[in-house]
């Protein structure tokens, strides 16, 4: 079974190339950066860099070598390893079909912002009339033209879960394209999936790279970089800072799905999968950093803006309200005069309070935003600001597209490969129909995310689907290679392969560090889940022009139970099915 005839990638740099494409994805653009934010900048890449060499260099190398040695999908290397660890393989496949169903909404607003960038002005660039013309749409006027645009046009969201509403058909036309995409990509396995890697991993570097140049030519990209690289070292203290270090590690190269043992099942035999996973796992924290740059440029222009708008807005209503001369307010002077109108003015000033802000680029910069929220409002805001609008933003949705459809290729290999590694259904069905199969059901089930409340119904497959899955899976394989394959055995396996055996560094951080480290997230999680109480969500609120919070309500909480339990039960079932199954063979044995 190890050294089966399987179709292999065209040559090694193939398959780096497929590992970036997968393991770079939305998170090194949009998650990395916020975190950077929330936690000390510049001091940030301190626990950053120290999880990469404890934690994701080890365990990607450790899932590479399994892939390549066992040369089967997850299900079946695990099963080669012992017969009783068939439920990791299954649990790997069940959380990478999980993220399929939802992460391919992702693509399909991308390519709803791309369809919409082609317009002038940008359909997010300015507020709607209303139906009598008279004036802008009213939840428009309370919120911003980019949150509308997110909120109303794109989702047409409800003020609830319970609201579930409609499907949209123009976001389900979009899923629908995404996932045909998806289908063509991997039509003919690795014939396909090699070609078009090469595209999804360089494309985004390229669109980055142009977005840098733009970034640091933009008026305020300055104050954004000097806010990033700026380091509060006070945040090293704090163990929320090194938990996110270790997850972001952990979740940005993919570790756990299944994608990268798919892969490297595909290697030949003498492959050097060690030299590849140093590669791998530096470039994506790499493109995390560089991602960054960019991002922070792109803030520092956007908060200066925003900065810049509010004290003439400030000015003009000073200027109007007490009559005073052309040029005797200023930005400098503005703080001093508010007090001296206030002290000479009191009964006018006092009436005009409530419209008077204070005005703050350290505010503006402080303003956190993650995910969605960045990638759709935030970097929509800073485009509509820019020059040529239109070409940045065709150029900003093609490299999420390019980001998106890459991990989609990981995450349906992880899915494919143990379908079409498995006998029954391989001899019954050729490879073409399994992969539409898979491709149609996902598109079928992920409509639910194409309704007013789909949105909501993505926060909890994103935040509950793989989190303390992901880490039970990867504590099982590591303890499983380590102590049940064994650590000698590994190391002579991995001398056949590359011609020399993982030096003291890999072996301190397969059988202690890292399984050390995997231990302390999942207790993490588990308490951070029991300690929060009653899990919440951030629901739209319309009339207000902004996000509220509300509990979830009883059938939602009995989902994100079963999407925990769905993947995890997997593993001690797939240990009780062959335990009980070796018993009945043996007392079959035994009666002959």
């Amino acid at each position: 079974a190890m050294e089966k005839s399987r179709p292999l990638w065209d040559n090694p740099l193939q398959f780096i190339f497929a590992c970036i494409s997968y393991a770079v994805g939305l998170g090194n653009v949009w998650r990395f950066p916020y975190l950077c934010q929330m936690y000390g900048g510049g001091g940030f890449l301190i626990p950053y860099l120290i999880m990469l060499v404890a934690e994701g260099m080890p365990l990607l190398y450790l899932e590479l070598a399994v892939g390549q040695r066992m040369r089967q999908g997850s299900i079946g290397a695990w099963k080669i390893i012992s017969p009783y660890l068939c439920g990791v393989g299954v649990a790997s496949v069940v959380v990478s079909f999980f993220l399929s169903m939802y992460y391919n909404v992702i693509n399909a607003w991308a390519f709803w912002y791309l369809f919409h960038s082609f317009q002038d002005p940008l359909p997010w660039a300015t507020c709607p009339l209303n139906i009598n013309h008279t004036g802008y749409e009213e939840e428009c006027e309370k919120t911003s033209s980019t949150q509308y645009f997110w909120y109303r046009q794109t989702l047409n969201i409800s003020p609830s879960l319970e609201t579930s509403g409609s499907v949209q058909w123009e976001q389900a036309l979009c899923l629908t394209l995404a996932w045909l995409v998806v289908y063509l990509c991997i039509l003919r396995g690795t014939q396909s999936t090699g070609k078009v890697v090469y595209v999804t991993a360089s494309l985004p570097y390229c669109v980055l790279i142009i977005y840098l140049i733009r970034g640091l030519t933009l008026h305020g990209a300055l104050n954004g970089l000097i806010y990033m690289f700026t380091p509060k070292l006070e945040q090293l203290s704090n163990p929320k800072a090194w938990i996110s270090a270790a997850t972001q590690i952990f979740f940005s190269l993919g570790l756990g799905f299944g994608s990268l043992i798919a892969f490297a099942s595909y290697n030949e035999p003498s492959n050097n999968c060690e030299r590849h996973a140093v590669i791998v796992s530096l470039i994506n924290s790499t493109t995390s950093i560089f991602a960054s740059i960019v991002t922070f440029s792109i803030y520092g222009f956007k908060a200066t803006f925003n900065y810049e708008s509010c004290i003439s807005k400030m000015i003009l209503l000073l200027m109007n309200a007490f009559d005073l001369e052309e040029g005797s307010l200023t930005a400098d002077n503005l703080s001093e005069m508010k007090d001296y109108l206030m002290a000479t003015h009191p009964r006018e000033y006092a009436q005009l309070l409530p419209q008077l802000k204070n005005c703050s680029l350290e505010a503006e910069l402080d303003t956190a935003v993650q995910g969605t929220g960045l990638a759709f409002i935030v970097y929509s805001e800073a485009i509509k600001n820019m020059e040529v609008p239109q070409l940045y933003s065709v150029l900003y949705f093609v490299m999420l597209l390019m980001l998106g459809i890459g991990s989609m290729l990981g995450n349906t290999a992880a899915i494919l490969t143990p379908l079409t590694d498995s006998k029954a259904i391989a001899a019954r069905f050729p490879k073409e129909v399994i992969s539409g199969a898979v491709c149609f059901f996902n598109c079928v089930i992920g409509l639910i995310f194409t309704m007013e409340a789909g949105n909501y119904w993505f926060d909890i497959f994103n935040d509950y689907a793989a989190t303390l899955s992901l880490l039970l899976i990867v504590l099982v394989e590591t303890i499983a290679v380590c102590y049940i394959y064994g650590i000698r055995r590994f190391e002579k396996d991995l001398h056949t392969m590359i011609g020399h055996k993982p030096n003291w560094y890999w072996k301190i951080m397969w059988t202690f560090a890292s399984p050390l480290l995997i231990i302390s997230l999942f207790i993490f999680y588990l308490s951070d889940y029991i300690l929060t109480g009653a899990l919440q969500y951030q629901a739209w609120d319309a009339t207000q022009g902004q996000l509220v919070t509300k509990d979830y309500p009883s059938y939602a909480l009995a989902l994100i139970g079963l999407l925990v339990a769905a993947s995890t039960m997997c593993i001690p079932l797939g240990a009780l099915v062959t335990f009980i199954r070796k018993r009945l063979e043996r007392e079959s044995v035994s009666t002959i």
